[in-house]
């Protein structure tokens, strides 16, 4: 029996060699900016983009807006959503301020959260966790959540066995 040994050596100055060329382009910069080719070092990390100084707040999510929510009548139901800790949805509109202030004694009791589906400025925003008196209040859009429950109007309270208004 004959055993072929082949060894190859490739050394740091050895010229790639071209087996075919379909076209395109070069990806030998990709091959520099790995610094996997000899010459000049150059880190990947050049080319990506400044990480901004001052980090995005609440205020840049402003306005949300959640166009399948309005304010109006919400019929009360039931619910089977076992684990869902209770939270409730509102906006910054009369109906929604006037509703906020005769529960938040019970939203509190609940430790509910509340989702603020339609607010337009910081200001606004500011005023209803005024009202909410200590509630936890994030401006998000609520159209995923209306949809998935069915649900077109607040103030509401949701909770894992039923909404209500």
């Amino acid at each position: 029996m004959t055993v072929l040994t082949l060894s190859i050596t490739l050394s740091a100055h050895a010229e790639l060699i071209v087996v075919e060329d379909l076209g395109g382009v070069s990806a030998q910069p990709y091959y520099h900016a790995l610094n996997l080719l000899p010459g000049k070092a150059q880190s990947p990390l050049a080319s990506l983009p400044p990480i901004p100084i001052k980090p995005y707040g609440e205020a840049d999510m402003l306005p949300v807006r959640s166009p399948r929510l309005t304010p109006g009548p919400v019929t009360s139901r039931t619910l089977q959503a076992p684990g869902l800790q209770p939270l409730f949805l509102i906006g910054d509109d009369p109906l929604s301020r006037t509703w906020l202030v005769q529960r938040t004694d019970v939203l509190r009791q609940l430790n509910a959260v509340g989702l603020v589906v339609n607010v337009e400025q910081q200001a606004a925003l500011q005023a209803l966790r005024q009202l909410a008196d200590g509630l936890h209040l994030a401006p998000v859009s609520g159209d995923q959540l209306a949809e998935m429950i069915g649900l077109e109007h607040y103030p509401v309270l949701i909770t894992a066995t039923g909404l209500e208004q």
